[in-house]
């Protein structure tokens, strides 16, 4: 068996002339919670549909559980749990009709007690039939619908949307629990702090490519920090500027500095151990801040929006 539940190489996808994917390289191990970053537009949703096999790529090679999307769809889709960006489910069925309607496509290979314990996590009546639910309600019934059957790969496309701050931590719960239980969780966000709290790994993308993938803590640990320094008496500013990825910002008579650092923090923390030092202070740079960073460098609003039209048709 593959280590990994998904593969992608050299994914492609145009529509007409629009390159919403282009040339897309993942690897998503098997058990892990990896987290697919962007803003609309830069190809998450378009990917997850590649992957399920609802749009054809023009390119390149996919695996998912070791199976060939393309070639074997029912059996991906059979094993996988998937909770699209816009859900639209039948307006005059309720919650439970709705499961059940699912429930009985899958050949009934579900576990009715552990849908209902969902139901009861996220404080939903299945009762309540669709058409007078509220768009946080309906998210929820999309998340017990793409759990209920305890697949093997959860799909999950924004999946916190719409919820309120409680709701939101209750689902990224689920999904830790869902992960505990061997299942390999891939969703994409534009929310990066839930990314950041939840996700072994994180992918970027921008503009239909992946510029990234690491461990959240790793992306952050690498970035900018502004350190603050006060000492107990006058140290040469100079000597700290010469640490490698160190730079100085600000200062006071020597006796405080304000310093840009690159990187890891170690050989700033050595220098400083033949000074005085009264104070010490360190901002870090959030996910949110880094993401950022990508887009502002390589911005391309144009391609942006018209994939985006496309992702939401």
């Amino acid at each position: 068996m593959s280590d990994f539940a998904i593969q992608t190489q050299a994914l492609t996808k145009n529509y007409a002339s629009v390159r919403a994917l282009r040339g897309v390289d993942l690897e998503v191990h098997q058990g892990e919670i990896f987290g697919f970053l962007g803003p609309n537009g830069a190809g998450k949703t378009t990917t997850i549909r590649c992957l399920l096999d609802l749009i054809h790529p023009n390119g390149g090679r996919i695996s998912v559980l070791g199976l060939d999307p393309q070639k074997d769809p029912v059996a991906v889709r059979a094993r996988s749990g998937y909770l699209p960006g816009e859900l639209r489910m039948e307006e005059n069925f309720s919650g439970e009709g709705i499961l059940r309607y699912l429930k009985a496509l899958r050949g009934n290979q579900t576990d009715w007690d552990y849908t209902r314990q969902i139901a009861a996590r996220l404080d939903f009546d299945l009762k309540t039939l669709v058409k007078n639910l509220s768009k946080g309600n309906k998210q929820k019934l999309g998340v017990i619908q793409a759990l209920m059957h305890r697949p093997d790969l959860l799909l999950l496309d924004e999946p916190t949307a719409g919820l309120d701050p409680l709701m939101q931590q209750e689902v990224l719960n689920i999904i830790r629990a869902a992960r505990d239980d061997g299942a390999t969780v891939f969703f994409s966000s534009h929310l990066i702090h839930e990314v950041e709290v939840i996700a072994d790994r994180v992918g970027i993308i921008r503009n239909g490519k992946v510029v990234e993938v690491a461990q959240p803590s790793a992306l952050i640990n690498r970035s900018l920090r502004q350190v603050r320094i006060r000492f107990k008496e006058k140290v040469s500013e100079q000597e700290l500027t010469q640490v490698p990825g160190v730079s100085l910002l600000g200062g006071e008579d020597g006796l405080s500095v304000i310093l840009k650092v690159e990187g890891e923090m170690d050989a700033l923390i050595k220098a400083l151990a033949k000074y005085p030092v009264s104070n010490f202070e360190t901002e870090r740079q959030s996910l949110e801040e880094i993401f950022m960073t990508y887009y502002a460098q390589h911005s391309s609003s144009k391609n942006n929006q018209v994939d985006a039209a496309h992702e939401e048709a």
